[in-house]
Parts: C-alpha cells; structure tokens; sequence
C-alpha cells in the first residue's frame, strides 16, 4: 500500500469521527427537547425512532439557544468532543504510518525473534536439552531434532550446555568427556537415577566392553563382523577409496575374527592379534587351520573363514606377507595390555543402554594425550551402537531416549555411518548434540560437502573465532532493510540560519550481524537459530550461577565391574584343532568320506597341485633293420646302409656314447 492511500484513510476516518459526534449531538438535543414539531420534520425513521440530519443541531442551536441553552450547550460538548477524538485518532494512525515505513522489506526482513515466537517454538518448556537463557527462562529444546553448537575452546561451552543439560536430561546419554570432567561433575546425580558407566581405554579399572561379543551368532554374524572390519581399516575414518592393501586385509579380518569367535578362547581383538602373529606357527599354519577346523560341527569349516584363508593363500608370498602385515597394522592398538584388559569382557551391552530398567549413561573419556592413538576403538563403539540401535523401526525394545552428547566430534574422525545416520536418527529415539570448535575442524573430517550442518535443527553459535564460521552464521542470520536518512542543508554558510533543510530517506540492506560483529559478539550472549523462526539473542547458561544446578553436583560414584553380560560365544563349545603337520598341512589326507562339505575339491582360481604328464611308449628295437623290407638282397643292403647313417649321425651328435671307441 502506498503513502497516499494511507493519507486519504486518515483523513476518511477523521471525518467520519467529527460527523458522527455532530450527528449524535443533534439526536442527543432532539431527544432532550422531546422530537417538537418546531425542529422541523425527521429526515426517516429508524425502528420508530426520529432521525435528524446531522447538521439540524446547528441550525437548532442559532434559532432557540434562548429558550433551552443548556440543552445545546451539552450537545456543542458532544460536537466538540469528536473533534478532540479525531485528532488523537489522526496521530495515532500518523504513528502507526511511520511504523510502517519504518519496517520495509525491500531487502530482507531479517530481525530477532520476539518472546512471544520464543514461547510459541516450545524453547520456554521445562524439559529438553539446555541452549542458553532468555530473559530470566532457559532456553530448551525438547524435539526429536538434532543440535549443533560452535564454540571455541575455553568459551563456555561445557559449563553452559553439556553440563546443564546432563544434570537435566532424563533419559539415557552417551558422553564423549575428552578430560574427564563432565563424569566428576555429572556422574555422581546420574547415578542417583540411573545407572553410570565409565570407559577409558588408558584405565584398567574402567568399565569393559569387548566389541567382539556383540556379533550375533547365525544370519547376522557375517555383517556384524565385516562392520567391525570397516572401521578396523579404517582407523582414522579418511578412507575415501580403500586401496588393494586395505581391501584384502579387511577379508582376512572377517575370516579371522569369525575363527577366534568359534574356534579360539581369547574372543577378542587382542585374540585376533595373537592368533595371526602367533610366533609358534607359520602364516601359512594359521591359514591352514582356519580352512580346516570344523566351525560349525559337522557340517565342516565356515565357508567364510575357509574362502578367506584359500584367498590369501592363493597369492604369493611377498603379497602374502604384505596383507598379513597391513592387517596387523590395524591390530597394533590392541596389543596394548591396558587396551587388552578394557576390551577383554562386557560389562554392558549395547541393548542395556536405551532397554534397561533405569537409564544408562556412558561416558567415553580419553586424555587428550591418547586420543589420537585410542581413536579407533572409540569409533569403533560408537558406529556399533549407531548401527545397532537404528537396524528396524518396527521392533520397539527401547524404554529411554538416547542423547548423543559428543563434545569435539570432529576429533573422531569421519564416522560416515554416523554423518549418513543423522537424518533418520532422530525416529529412533536418538537425538545428536554435537559441539565443534570451527566449520573448518567440520570440514577438515568431514570434507567440504557433508550433511551435518543440513541435518541439525538447531544450531547455537558463541563468538567464533573463525572467518569462515563467522561468515556462514552472518549469511545464516539473513539480511535487514535498513532506512537511511540524508540531510542536504542550504544557504549561505556565514547566514545566522539556513536557508532550508531537505532530509531524503534511502532503503539500504545489511545482514543483521556482520561477520565481524559475530566475531565480535560479548562472551555472555550467543545466537540461537532455529529452523523455522527467527534467530534468537540470548545469554548464555552458567550452572554455578544456579543453585538449583549446584547442589545437584556430587561426588563421582565408585566404578563397578558385575559380571559378565550374556553373549552368543562365551558358552560355545570350542571345537577339536585340525591335525596339522610342521608345514601346516594336514597329518591325515581326507578320504571322500572324511570330507563331507567336499572343501578340498572347491574350484579356485589356480593351477592344480599335481600335473599330469602324458607318458610316450616306448619304440622297441628302434636302430634294427627292417626285416619286413623283403628278401632282396639290394632292398636290404640299402635299409641297412641308411640305418648305419641314421647311427652315425646320432654317434657324432654324441661324442661321448662310447660308440666311436673314444674314452669313457
């Protein structure tokens, strides 16, 4: 709508407003004079009643204020006061024009969000993940979305977010705690109301967990043991493209673990190190081993483990040699005898944490001295409860909520189970709260193009210190029309006054905070985006500045090691070793009925062990005479004159037959 189509409904309105009060002056001074027959007659009726036109008061006023003056005198009141009603009506809309003007939206509308859009997003509720405060409320969000927070080092984030809302969330979480201090802050009133775990792989008294015992047996063995392979060749998740070291290494992996689950005692990863480095026994003794154990009874070795020991023994021995060393390469952590005690049993299982009776919390502390060197065994875990509890939809085993507290995640590595998982996640009773110090620690894991940022919600940013977060949370605010006013004043410049002043208002656009002013925000406020509303400016959250988050802050309680959680392969019988000779090789050849699942006769792609040679018969009396030549005495004198050539052809050929009466 223009500005002269606001003007002109002013002025409508105004005098509207004066008519009217006329107009009931004039019924009002009828009224009190009883409708006489002097005041003329009525202009209609309306239900009975007399109607005047509007300016009969004045006219009545003129010809017989004598004879009633109060009478008019109370309706000049009533005139008069439309015409002090117009005038505040007049500049209230005046105000609300230049309101108006004020809030263009030529280049963007971007503002922030106001109280009522905060408590209308359900930001203001009791319940939820802590992101700040508004006001004298904590912001929180309690949806099935994920959040992402950036915040460099030393800016609050832990005593603002993770902290909060670990003593608030009421269901089950997963905490990687790289110094610890979130189990000695936390810990204790978790334990209050659930059950709290503790895994440091540097600590031998930390809770177990033996990734090896959560393979199922059966239908779902062979894919839980390749999962476990992936991130075992994968230990610093920058495999784009697995080259042919790392591919044949990963079979002879899913062989080798599947063997130790059924045919050896140490079912560990630890186990698996041992079993392909055993100094006792060549590698071609372990290949033959696990082609020649009955894995599963009777019905012979498993077909698996057979086809992934005749695959690397089908190479030659420098490859050989080259898988075998890249394999125990990804093994090298688990030699580790602290690493080997903490990865030796299970003192929880995976369904234990969102199917228990009370919520579980687990916290992952690695000193950041051994993070770099532990992180595979991190990643491991967690892509196995990423997998694991996000496998069916339908099937309804969980009790509690998952809260995936991940301070520095990019310090993992690329999960790319975990960057894929993140958009169907959240129907599985798992929500995401990652915290990164940079888009760059983002991009530097992740690359360039990931999804994280795509597949959070709800992103809550501190003053960065990064241009390229800065930029990307300036662009993410959005762009304001602005009003600018120019003032061009005229006259001669030593005139006691000007001669006019002319003031020209332009619309501009500016993002709502620039790149610098993000850079530059106070280190109490941060910015809360949210999809869906307008960004919000609120203060960050300090648990000690609430007593109600203080006195929640206890003691860590005592780590506890129950016993071991039943598996598959602990209760499995371990079958009879294969009778192997020096070489690896079976004492015992097979006969057709020893071999029932026929491995030994399997087409492979190689030559066959044995090579039959065609024997030639042997030529009896080959250097005689032909005697059926017949008896002619010519025939027979020329036969034996060329076989007497044919032999001295052959005694030349070899002077050393004795033929030709030289030395033996």
């Amino acid at each position: 709508m223009s500005g002269t189509k606001i003007l002109w409904g002013q002025i409508i309105i105004v005098g509207l407003i004066v008519l009217t009060a006329i107009w009931c002056a004039t019924q009002w001074a009828a009224w009190r004079l009883g409708f006489q027959a002097q005041l003329g007659a009525p202009w209609f009726y309306l239900v009975g009643w007399p109607v005047y036109p509007p300016p009969a008061f004045f006219w009545w006023w003129f010809s017989y204020d004598a004879y009633a003056r109060p009478i008019f005198h109370e309706g000049a009141i009533i005139a008069a006061s439309g015409g002090f009603i117009s005038i505040g009506v007049a500049i209230f809309m005046s105000v609300l024009r230049a309101r108006e003007s004020d809030n263009v939206e030529t280049y963007g509308s971007a503002r922030w969000a106001t109280t009522h859009e905060v408590g209308a997003a359900g930001l203001l509720g009791p319940d939820g993940v802590v992101l700040g405060r508004y006001e004298h409320d904590y912001l929180r969000h309690d949806g099935p979305e994920h959040v992402l927070c950036f915040a460099p080092t030393r800016s609050g984030k832990g005593v603002g977010l993770v902290i909060p809302t670990l003593l608030t969330w009421p269901g089950s979480a997963i905490v990687h705690d790289i110094k610890g201090e979130n189990w000695q802050l936390t810990a204790g009133f978790r334990a209050r109301h659930g059950r709290v775990l503790l895994f440091d792989p540097t600590e031998a008294q930390s809770s177990a967990y033996n990734p090896l015992l959560e393979v199922r047996r059966g239908e779902w063995e062979v894919r839980d043991v390749q999962n476990i392979a992936d991130i075992l060749v994968d230990p610093e998740g920058s495999l784009e493209r697995r080259n042919h070291w790392e591919k044949t290494s990963h079979a002879l992996l899913v062989g080798a673990i599947l063997h130790v689950l059924y045919a050896e005692r140490d079912k560990t990863l630890a186990g698996v190190a041992n079993f392909l480095s055993d100094p006792a026994r060549s590698i071609e003794a372990t290949l033959a081993a696990m082609m020649k154990t009955p894995h599963l009874g009777d019905a012979g070795p498993h077909p698996v483990v057979a086809s992934a020991a005749r695959e690397l023994l089908n190479k030659s021995d420098n490859e050989r040699s080259g898988v075998l060393s890249t394999a125990m390469s990804f093994l090298g952590l688990y030699r580790d005898p602290v690493v080997a005690k903490v990865t030796s049993r299970c003192d929880w299982r995976i369904s234990d944490i969102v199917g228990g009776t009370v919520p579980t919390t687990l916290y992952l502390v690695v000193p950041p001295s051994d993070i770099n060197r532990t992180k595979p065994l991190v990643r491991l875990m967690l892509n196995q409860i990423g997998r694991r509890l996000t496998e069916d939809l339908h099937v309804k085993t969980s009790s509690h909520r998952l809260l995936l507290m991940l301070d520095e995640f990019p310090a993992l590595g690329r999960l790319d189970f975990f960057e894929s998982a993140l958009a169907f996640m959240a129907g599985y009773g798992l929500k995401a709260f990652l915290i990164a110090q940079s888009l760059n620690q983002i991009e530097r894991a992740y690359g360039p193009n990931n999804s994280i940022l795509d597949n959070c919600h709800v992103r809550v940013s501190f003053a960065t210190n990064d241009e390229r977060t800065a930029k990307r949370v300036s662009d993410a605010l959005g762009t304001a029309t602005e009003l600018r006013a120019m003032k061009n004043y005229a006259g001669h410049r030593l005139a006691p006054w000007l001669g006019h002043l002319m003031i020209s208002r332009q619309e501009t656009a500016r993002p709502l905070l620039t790149p610098g002013e993000v850079m530059q925000l106070p280190s109490s406020d941060e910015i809360v985006m949210v999809a869906g509303i307008h960004p919000i400016r609120a203060r960050k959250a300090r648990y000690y500045e609430d007593a109600r988050f203080t006195e929640r802050i206890l003691a860590p309680p005592q780590i506890r090691h129950p016993e071991a959680s039943a598996n598959d392969w602990s209760a499995l019988e371990i079958p009879e070793a294969p009778d192997l000779d020096a070489s690896g090789m079976p004492a015992v050849v097979w006969g057709a009925d020893e071999d029932p699942t026929e491995s030994e006769k399997r087409r492979q792609p190689e030559l066959s062990s044995k090579i039959a040679v065609d024997s030639r018969p042997v030529i009896q009396d080959e250097f005689d005479a032909d005697r059926d030549a017949g008896n002619d005495a010519a025939i027979l004198a020329r036969n034996i004159n060329r076989t007497m050539r044919r032999i001295a052809r052959q005694a030349d050929l070899d002077p050393g037959d004795g033929m030709l009466g030289g030395e033996p």
